[in-house]
């Protein structure tokens, strides 16, 4: 089951949420490849759509330019979303710490 993601009068035809694969994130049609996922190289790691591209092969420009235009037209929602995830990943960490990194430090 995927929904339809028409917000106002602007489609975005390459994108859908399929709760069955990556909860409710927003991700490319027909792939696992989350909306945030292209975001955060865009955002915040600066890379164009074509470097963007190079890191995921199976997309088109077509694509990733919605991807990048779903993003802007629900940021708010999504940054706020990603905050709480950063914040729950970093609450993990501090409660289980991970077992590779304390070996390579005694090595």
């Amino acid at each position: 089951m995927s929904i339809d993601l028409t917000h106002g009068e602007v489609k975005h035809p390459y994108i859908t949420i399929v709760p069955e694969i990556k909860g409710e994130s927003p991700v490319i049609m027909g792939t696992r490849t989350k909306v945030m996922d292209i975001a955060i190289r865009y955002e915040l790691l600066g890379m164009t759509p074509d470097q963007i591209i190079e890191q995921f092969p199976h997309l088109t420009l077509a694509q990733i330019h919605d991807a990048l235009s779903y993003y802007y037209d629900h940021k708010s929602e999504l940054d706020g979303t990603y905050k709480k995830e950063q914040i729950f990943i970093n609450e993990l960490r501090k409660h289980y710490p991970s077992r590779l990194r304390a070996k390579l430090r005694v090595v």
